[in-house]
């Protein structure tokens, strides 16, 4: 059904679910209201008056309120494809960085693209290697991938008399946002929350690792109930005065001055045989408060950047996607087995104009699923990122057994190519080009 009633208005918060939807639009137009079937929501172009009207396309299950799917991954999966499905008509934003320039000016190119302010981030993206022939969703995914893993592993941009910039610091599960206020003034914090609701908005991958206390800040909580552990304490002479007074070991002259030390700069008392429990304690309820304090700014600017793109909307409404979006360290490593199911194995009985013999794909099968099977963790997240574009496994991956020197991947098309080897050069040769993974691509 079509019906010409009219212009009307409606004013709809970002996070209207489906039933005050349904609601306003009854009363914006009563007449249809008894009318029976479903509908569609179409978008209009053009002045006041006659206007062409396009299909918002819905998905499979129709305009799906994400708010009401109860798994938190499929619920993350739905909002972010609503939100690109209603603005895959503007035009595309692009983000281009020339391979041939030097490291730091490539990051540069990266950090100028997200200091721009006013953007619509559900935009269509696309992306540009400059001097790199490949092309497609392999190179977005690429610097999704390369862009979420500079926030933890830094710029190669001389912010502060250093080489590499980094905008979190600590140690690997207890992340906490560089307290550097040049990096604050630069406003490096909104870019890192812009970078990380872009990348979800594409399915790409989050920030794992952060401290839970900052986590907590971050949405809302208070700083006063915000649990920090002294591994969250990124100054490791704090962090190690504090630790010797874990435990009942004797102390030496020297650990009781270090303490002593750092209890009299916060106006603690000394220490004593009967109060070191306590004062362990007290110590560390203010290296707490040194933590989340000095990165107060530095956690609004991240609120800010992720306020400009629907994440923050999905964090602030489902709770239980939290651990999603900012998973704990390790959480999402991958599985081998769960690779290994993934993979399209090529079959006896494919064309036989194929280079190799059914039983020369067997054994390089056999190969291949031997090293999946034995590869460290980071072996399988680069292989991953090199055969797909990023660390996030696909529901399908393929293998195609080709004639060449060295195993290739078509990223856009999850196909692993690996040419014939025996079984010698086949871990040797499969490490050197998945090591590659960081740098690029040089095929189409």
């Amino acid at each position: 059904m079509q019906s010409g009633l009219g212009r009307r208005t409606a004013h709809l918060d970002e996070s209207t679910t489906h039933e005050e939807l349904c609601d306003a639009l009854r009363v914006l137009y009563p007449k249809p209201g008894t009318v029976t079937g479903g509908w569609l929501i179409c978008k209009s172009s053009g002045g006041w008056g006659s206007r062409k009207l396009s299909l918002v396309a819905p998905d499979d299950t129709g305009y799906t309120d994400w708010l009401s799917i109860s798994d938190p991954m499929r619920a993350l999966s739905h909002c972010a494809n609503n939100f690109l499905r209603i603005h895959e008509d503007n035009s595309p934003l692009l983000l281009s960085m020339d391979i041939r320039s030097s490291p730091a000016e490539q990051d540069m190119a990266l950090i100028s693209f997200y200091k721009q302010s006013n953007v619509e981030w559900a935009r269509p993206l696309n992306c540009r290697r400059e001097g790199d022939a490949a092309i497609g969703q392999g190179v977005t995914r690429f610097f999704f991938s390369a862009s979420v893993e500079k926030l933890k592993s830094g710029f190669y941009i001389n912010f502060a008399n250093s080489n590499i910039t980094r905008l979190f610091e600590g140690e690997s599960g207890h992340l906490v946002p560089s307290a550097s206020h040049f990096l604050v003034e630069s406003d490096m914090f909104i870019v890192a929350g812009r970078i990380l609701g872009h990348s979800f908005l594409h399915g790409g991958p989050c920030m794992s690792g952060l401290s839970s206390a900052v986590v907590h800040v971050l949405l809302g909580g208070s700083p006063e109930t915000a649990t920090v552990t002294l591994e969250d304490c990124p100054d490791l002479d704090i962090r190690e005065t504090i630790r010797i007074l874990e435990g009942e070991s004797k102390l030496s002259d020297l650990d009781k001055i270090r303490v002593q030390d750092l209890a009299n700069a916060w106006d603690l008392p000394f220490l004593t045989e009967n109060n070191r429990r306590w004062l362990y304690e007290k110590l560390l309820i203010h290296a707490s408060k040194q933590v989340i304090g000095r990165i107060t700014r530095q956690i609004k600017q991240l609120r800010c950047g992720l306020k400009e793109t629907p994440m923050w909307t999905v964090l602030t409404q489902r709770p239980d996607t939290v651990p999603l979006l900012f998973a704990k360290e390790g959480a999402g490593n991958l599985s081998s087995e769960v690779l290994l199911q993934r993979i399209t194995w090529p079959c006896e009985d494919d064309d036989k104009d194929d280079d190799y013999s059914s039983d020369t794909k067997c054994s390089m099968s056999g190969y291949l699923r031997q090293f999946i099977t034995n590869a460290a963790p980071t072996e399988l997240t680069n292989l991953v990122k090199f055969w797909t574009g990023w660390e996030i496994i696909p529901a399908s991956l393929s293998v195609e057994f080709v004639n060449g020197s060295y195993p290739t991947a078509s990223t856009c098309f999850e196909t692993l190519r690996i040419p014939g080897m025996d079984n010698t050069s086949f871990k040797n040769d499969i490490l050197g080009c998945i090591s590659t993974c960081q740098t690029g691509f040089g095929l189409v």
